[in-house]
């Protein structure tokens, strides 16, 4: 799974409990025009627009809440929220968009269970949903592709910007009780969404080795990218990550990326399909 979360920094949330088409916002039944000032603003700040539903039982009538979920390569994390009952009140997020934000607020849960999108995520994202809004009611919410449906359950931490896959209920709850408390686990880390896809199997790598670490302990501050000069040796990165203290201060990974064998990817795929695996091959502390 190292290295496969999806790029992306600007979160945009809107609460939507009734059914989700299979492709999310941009298939909803919305007024024309205030739906076309929310995606244009969107795309301007390559956010990510994804529908959201509290897991389990939710009211039908009454205000939904949205979203703006924004992360910092400095480490600092902001959000706007606001309330939509009439098309016409979704406008608020173009502003929110532009707007930096209040720091300090507790993260946000994604569980992706976009069963229209692929039936896996629905089948196996709703029971880990429900098992962690047991815990964390405020937190959690369900969520519409997020990608890689082939490693549900899926679940983004954001605006951290962590990505984790492969869960069950009970993974799912030792993998987030462990992230809320400040370490991020290797085991079932798909990567962060604010690096490339070699640099967050770098970051897996390091932390499969050393053990769980804050998501600012590391930090990758050189890539090195390397074609094979021989058929079937694939690509090679270098990738030299940092660390605070306690852990390793220079840490140099080597990687390996070659494409996986076909085979069948999600429940919908028509067909088998390959995918790029990052292996490390070296890791290397001073």
């Amino acid at each position: 799974m190292a290295g496969t979360a999806s790029p992306g920094l600007v979160w945009v949330l809107i609460e939507h409990r009734g059914g989700w088409p299979p492709n999310g916002f941009e298939g909803l039944d919305l007024e024309a025009g205030t739906k076309a000032l929310v995606s244009s603003a969107a795309r301007m700040a390559g956010a990510r627009v994804l529908l959201v539903r509290k897991p389990g039982p939710r009211p039908r009538h009454g205000p939904k809440r949205w979203a703006v979920l924004r992360y910092h390569s400095s480490g600092d994390y902001q959000q706007l929220w606001g309330s939509w009952e009439q098309d016409a009140d979704l406008a608020g997020i173009v502003p929110a968009l532009a707007s930096p934000g209040n720091p300090g607020l507790p993260p946000v849960i994604l569980i992706c269970a976009h069963g229209r999108h692929d039936p896996c995520c629905a089948v196996r994202g709703r029971p880990v949903g429900r098992a962690l809004s047991e815990l964390w009611p405020e937190l959690v919410w369900e969520c519409s592709h997020v990608g890689g449906d082939r490693f549900a359950a899926n679940a983004v931490v954001a605006p951290d910007g962590v990505y984790y896959g492969g869960l069950d209920v009970e993974s799912s709850v030792a993998t987030i009780k462990s992230h809320l408390a400040g370490r991020i686990d290797a085991g079932y880390l798909r990567g962060y969404t604010d690096l490339s896809p070699p640099q967050q199997a770098a970051i897996a790598a390091v932390l499969g080795r050393f053990g769980p670490a804050g998501r600012h302990d590391y930090q990758v501050t050189e890539t090195q990218h390397q074609i094979g000069e021989n058929l079937g040796e694939g690509e090679r990165w270098r990738i030299h990550v940092t660390g605070r203290p306690p852990h390793p201060a220079h840490i140099e990974v080597e990687l390996q990326a070659r494409r996986s064998p076909a085979y069948q990817l999600t429940c919908l795929a028509p067909s088998a399909g390959s995918v790029m695996v990052y292996q490390p091959t070296s890791i290397r502390s001073a």
